[in-house]
């Protein structure tokens, strides 16, 4: 039961990179995207980190973990405009039939959306390190880094796909996108949690990213803190984001 599961989502997994990587009209925006927000945040905002109380050891690796929890996330974003196009065109319906297990198609998405991190990653951590983004954590954080935004990944992905596979169209788009930017944005993005002032201080307070990207940054700078709660949040996130994409999947099915 579990091979032929897996060898679902697997096929799934690669329909999904293949269409990416053969449509650079597709793929290359999304790679260029992270990149144009870490040339305004770490090349355009550089006097920011100079402010009195700011205390970060370097204000690009201070942006960068940004950029990568908001390139992880929109990844997974971007794989729920795929699983959307597929039901809209009537593919998604042919994968319905084709699949023992309805649920293996999620996961399948989730692999491929998981994969194309990769390249991203590469693209935007040696953009960086040649912008002069200097490294304070070991192998170890950053490998604790990266996995969280993976798993930032993983709850996007979820997220998205309950919206598109009750929507089953492009036109949901938004609704899976702007939520995701909101979210992203009321975190401590241009300065630490601490020098927040005004209504975005609570509003980040409550924000669950804000917990991924104050572990992330603690752990560029080899000084780890708050990994229980950012761990606890993010799997927190997936959870109830696994139930949410489940109960689309139900809906794509009763829609038949």
């Amino acid at each position: 039961m579990i091979r032929p599961y897996f060898s679902s989502a697997w096929a799934v997994a690669w329909r999904y990179l293949h269409n990416l990587y053969t449509k650079p009209a597709v793929f290359i925006p999304s790679l260029l995207f992270p990149l144009f927000f870490l040339a305004a945040f770490a090349g355009g905002l550089s006097v920011v980190g100079k402010a009195p109380g700011f205390g970060y050891y370097d204000f690009t690796a201070f942006q960068f973990c940004f950029v990568l929890i908001q390139a992880s996330t929109l990844a997974g974003v971007f794989a729920g405009f795929s699983i959307a196009a597929d039901f809209e065109q009537g593919m998604g319906r042919r994968m319905m039939l084709a699949t023992i297990h309805r649920s293996s198609i999620v996961v399948g998405f989730a692999i491929g959306a998981a994969s194309r991190l990769l390249l991203t990653w590469v693209v935007v951590t040696g953009v960086a390190l040649l912008g002069g983004m200097s490294v304070a954590g070991s192998g170890i954080n950053l490998a604790g880094m990266f996995s969280l935004a993976l798993l930032g990944n993983i709850a996007a992905l979820l997220f998205s796909a309950g919206i598109a596979l009750r929507f089953r169209s492009l036109q949901a788009g938004p609704l899976m996108q702007m939520p995701v930017f909101i979210i992203l944005f009321l975190a401590p993005v241009y300065v630490p949690q601490n020098l927040l002032t005004g209504w975005i201080e609570p509003a980040a307070s409550v924000n669950p990213v804000t917990a991924l990207l104050n572990a992330a940054r603690s752990l560029m700078a080899g000084e780890p803190t708050g990994l229980l709660a950012a761990y606890g949040v993010a799997a927190g996130m997936i959870l109830v984001m696994a139930v949410w994409a489940i109960k689309g999947l139900r809906s794509a099915e009763t829609a038949g």
